[in-house]
């Protein structure tokens, strides 16, 4: 993987602090696929009220750009699309923060997140089944084809024999049977 240390700056003190999350976008792309560049990471949270004080706690600003608690609080108060960054000052390294809200593919993928060692310590991944229908959403949404190229590869890093029952549910649930098949026939 791609400088796993330095999305283990965030993951960490969200494992310390005992947020719930997980890791998705191209960095868990990698993760299930093959190494690529990535300037930044992509986690999903569910957080408790509570948890925004902790956030801005774990993350002081002498080492991160963290939000203000009112910013991370009225983000969470949110249905959809609440959202900030962190930022680690010493590495530019960026955490993009997508949180549940009422968003049913992230309640889904947040019940179905898997734990897994990187570098001897713990990281919450979303299944592969979540990563691949939000790339097929985003490649809908903006036709960039590193969405294509990223799916493509975790199709080969998962094998042939990773059972696609779930994941075929969830593309004819979200609709999205067209962009699927541009995978399918999709060569890089």
């Amino acid at each position: 993987m791609d400088s796993p240390e330095l999305f283990l700056l965030f993951t960490r003190r969200l494992n310390e602090v005992g947020v719930h999350y997980m890791v998705t976008g191209s960095v868990a792309a990698i993760y299930y696929g093959e190494p690529r560049m990535t300037n930044d990471v992509d986690i999903v949270m569910f957080l408790k009220r509570e948890d925004a004080r902790r956030l801005v706690e774990a993350f002081p600003t002498d080492d991160f750009y963290c939000p203000p608690v009112e910013v991370i609080e009225g983000e969470r108060a949110r249905d959809q699309r609440g959202h900030f960054n962190l930022i680690h000052h010493d590495t530019g390294f960026k955490a993009d923060i997508y949180l549940t809200g009422r968003d049913d593919l992230h309640s889904w993928g947040m019940a179905n997140a898997k734990p897994a060692m990187v570098e001897s310590e713990v990281v919450t991944f979303a299944p592969p089944e979540y990563v691949i229908v939000r790339k097929l959403q985003f490649y809908r949404e903006g036709g960039s084809e590193k969405h294509l190229r990223d799916i493509s590869r975790m199709l080969i890093g998962l094998g042939e024999e990773w059972p696609r029952e779930t994941l075929e549910r969830l593309i004819g649930e979200w609709h999205l049977n067209a962009e699927w098949q541009e995978v399918l026939s999709y060569r890089f």
